[in-house]
């Protein structure tokens, strides 16, 4: 990747300019870089926009803002976490701010969060410059971090989980990432859930010009799962509606009822941002466009033929 910091524009050094596809972008105004760096894996950068706040940018791209992670974490934790009965354990591969890891402890059933992190770097950083969003959730008794790849751990690890969350950075040619939304990677999962057990991943964007990678998630974990849920969430720092899928063997998430959902997220209810029990239904009530585009697609991702985002 080009070094990060010649993506800032140069206008006496106020602007950011992130590169969405090949074809469009955002600019940012920049307020403060408050970390530079280079990692074994990738470009860490911490910086405060004018719109958004405090930034993570990995790569040259922006994956979590202070303005609206709440938005994405909520989204990616609960519509899951709440059609488990009881849920013991979560294991985490990526989520390295922390917040993640900070939504599924809201469960008081939860005895054992395992978050898996490539880069040990970005979990330092995060630690230092990202308590709103971990919120002292690596120094919890129930949380530990492995600095491994994902895949591997999976793969050769035989506990089995609850719930397995992916937050993960987009898949783009030759990124870490890009093996862990294949089949083959999805079956390996499948068998490191308990027979209830969920897994849910961000999906990549779901806009209408941009659509692909997102469908071929959903194709490809319908070769491997019984119940797949797709859904979209506006996160607005994205510039994109951004599409997350929820996967299981017999646990549907739209067999909740309102009335179970409220109980189950009672307890903590006074700090969630985003989700309730009336969002929930209708987070799965896709657009016409995203119904049919799933409908067409045939595309099943796989090592050898993996899907590049970007």
């Amino acid at each position: 990747m080009k070094n990060f910091l010649i993506r800032y524009v140069k206008v006496n050094s106020r602007w950011f300019l992130e590169e969405n596809t090949s074809y469009e972008g955002a600019f940012h105004s920049l307020q403060e870089i408050l970390y530079a760096g280079t990692s074994q894996y990738q470009q860490i950068e911490i910086i405060i926009t004018g719109s958004y706040g405090k930034s993570l940018v990995l790569d040259g791209k922006l994956q979590s803002t202070e303005a609206d992670e709440f938005i994405y974490h909520e989204a990616l934790v609960h519509p899951a976490m709440v059609a488990l009965e009881d849920p013991q354990s979560v294991l985490i591969a990526g989520g390295g701010e922390g917040a993640t890891a900070r939504e599924t402890l809201r469960y008081k059933s939860i005895n054992r969060v395992d978050i898996v992190d490539l880069d040990n770097e970005v979990v330092e950083v995060s630690k230092v410059h990202l308590t709103k969003w971990h919120q002292g959730s690596f120094d919890n008794a129930r949380v530990k971090v492995f600095y491994e790849d994902a895949r591997e751990y999976i793969e050769n690890n035989a506990v089995c989980y609850d719930l397995i969350i992916a937050d993960l950075p987009e898949p783009y040619e030759h990124s870490p990432a890009v093996l862990l939304y294949t089949k083959e990677f999805f079956l390996s999962i499948s068998k490191r859930l308990s027979p209830q057990g969920i897994f849910v991943t961000q999906a990549t964007s779901a806009s209408v010009n941009n659509l692909k990678t997102f469908t071929a998630i959903v194709s490809t974990l319908s070769k491997v799962f019984s119940i797949v849920r797709p859904y979209v969430v506006n996160v607005p720092s994205f510039h994109s509606p951004w599409g997350f899928v929820m996967a299981s063997k017999e646990t549907d998430p739209l067999l909740l009822s309102k009335e179970v959902i409220r109980e189950r997220i009672s307890p903590f209810n006074r700090h969630l941002l985003f989700y309730d029990e009336y969002l929930h239904h209708s987070l799965f009530s896709l657009p016409k466009y995203l119904k049919e585009g799933i409908s067409r697609e045939n595309t099943i991702i796989t090592d050898a033929s993996p899907v590049s985002f970007y």
